[in-house]
């Protein structure tokens, strides 16, 4: 008897990659296959985001497509996976009946049950948050590939009141050490070249004593050609000794992910983001000190309840100040549960959407400013592929997360790092010729 097949489409946060990878691999051990294609699928399941509300509408909108394909093959199961599952469960299952399944992000183990339970005929919910799990002794399904996500910690404490994830994805609980380097080992000896650690919050990592600053240099020392990455930190918790750990690795990119998401106190205390701006401020400027060429990216929300215009010139001070290399920018969007919910929201559609342009336009001219000092240097480069689009031109990508563009070259291949002299840049983009070819990431410690 053949297998059956999965399909899944994800939506949202790198952390919802990684929970697909999880659930593959949970369901590969149970006996189903991956599919490539929806219509060739037994079972399809959406990995949901809950975080902006036009994540939700398109999922709405891709359960109306499947209805058309589930209607001419009536024994194919739908369900919807992550933060949306609690918080629409009656409406997809009970009203709208579009979905088979509903299941949280800490539920995952009991899919294959669950599937049994939708093929006896009933309906497969699991919606319950836990304390405990991290699905420790899960080995996600990947197949071969350069870069991998690899989740350290779930949920979240900070409760900041704009945010769902306290109350789809449940509080704090990390991962052991030991789990994660095996995993990176797993992963070092597949071939893969640079993998990211992921969590909420990552900073409030800890296990039997050892910190995120620990599980960083643990990671690094299991392959020195390997890069590592990590999002997302919260300011309130970036430590000197993290700094330090990131100074001293060659493997661990100077590339830090610090979302301010507001240059007003008043805002921030509002938001319940626990730091003032400049707090958040020193530590760009310790960053910067301790660890020589470290870039920032970050969140910015405009259009909070209350924001003035005075509060909204105070954001744009602050990236006058820091001169990030790239930005997540959104406007603000209610989410019912949390707390900001409640909060008029006060901000016309309109004043949000000229901030935002704002906001964009001047990230732009920083990003446009810092590459532009970047013509003259070389640069170090992981290799992803052919260029979107040309296939005369590669892409890599820089220690600092920049996307790099240079001319296809014989001997050169995915996975591979180059050195490339930058010749030229746009806001978003590096060009140049290669200069360099190496297998390692920096010298291999063996």
């Amino acid at each position: 008897m053949s297998k059956k097949q999965v399909y899944i489409e994800t939506y949202g946060c790198q952390m919802n990659v990684a929970d697909t990878e999880l659930v593959m691999g949970i369901l590969n051990n149970n006996g189903y296959d991956l599919a490539n294609d929806v219509h060739e699928a037994d079972v399809v399941f959406l990995n949901t985001c809950s975080i902006r509300d036009n994540a939700e509408q398109r999922i709405y909108g891709r359960l109306g497509n499947l209805k058309t394909i589930k209607d001419q093959k009536p024994g194919m199961v739908v369900g919807i996976l992550g933060c949306m599952a609690e918080r629409l469960r009656s409406d997809l299952i009970d009203k709208k009946k579009l979905v088979d399944m509903v299941v949280g992000p800490d539920e995952y183990r009991r899919l294959p049950e669950l599937l049994d339970v939708v093929y006896s005929g009933g309906k497969g919910i699991g919606v319950k948050l836990s304390r405990t799990e991290t699905y420790d002794d899960i080995m996600p399904y990947r197949e071969d590939g350069l870069q991998a996500w690899i989740s350290v910690m779930r949920g979240c404490d900070k409760f900041c009141t704009y945010c769902v994830v306290p109350f789809t994805r449940g509080r704090e609980r990390s991962r052991s050490l030991e789990s994660i380097v095996k995993e990176v080992e797993h992963l070092s000896a597949k071939g893969f070249r640079e993998v990211s650690l992921l969590g909420q919050n990552v900073n409030s990592y800890i296990d039997n004593g050892n910190d995120f600053a620990d599980l960083l240099a643990a990671v690094a020392a299991v392959d020195r050609g390997m890069r590592v990455r990590f999002t997302t930190s919260h300011p309130q918790d970036l430590s000197d000794k993290l700094l330090f750990t990131i100074a001293e690795n060659e493997n661990l990119c100077n590339y830090i992910h610090l979302p301010v998401q507001s240059g007003s106190n008043r805002i921030l205390e509002l938001m319940n983001r626990t730091y003032t701006v400049e707090h958040y401020l020193e530590l760009i400027e310790k960053a910067r000190k301790i660890i020589p060429g470290v870039s920032f990216s970050t969140d910015i929300i405009t259009g909070f309840p209350t924001e003035t215009l005075e509060d909204h010139l105070m954001t744009l001070d602050v990236m006058e100040k820091v001169k990030y290399d790239g930005a997540y920018m959104f406007k603000y969007s209610p989410r019912e549960g949390t707390k900001a919910f409640r909060m008029e929201d006060d901000v016309p559609e309109e004043v949000k959407t000229k901030r935002l342009q704002q906001i964009i336009e001047l990230q732009q001219r920083h990003s446009l400013e810092l590459n532009n000092r970047l013509i003259g240097t070389t640069e170090r480069l992981l290799v992803e592929g052919f260029s979107k689009k040309s296939d005369q031109f590669m892409a890599g990508r820089t220690d600092s997360n920049k996307v790099a563009i240079f001319p296809v070259q014989d001997g050169i291949s995915e996975g591979d790092y180059v050195d490339v002299k930058i010749e030229r840049v746009t806001s978003a983009t590096l060009f140049g010729g290669v200069v360099g070819v190496f297998e390692k990431y920096r010298t291999a410690v063996v």
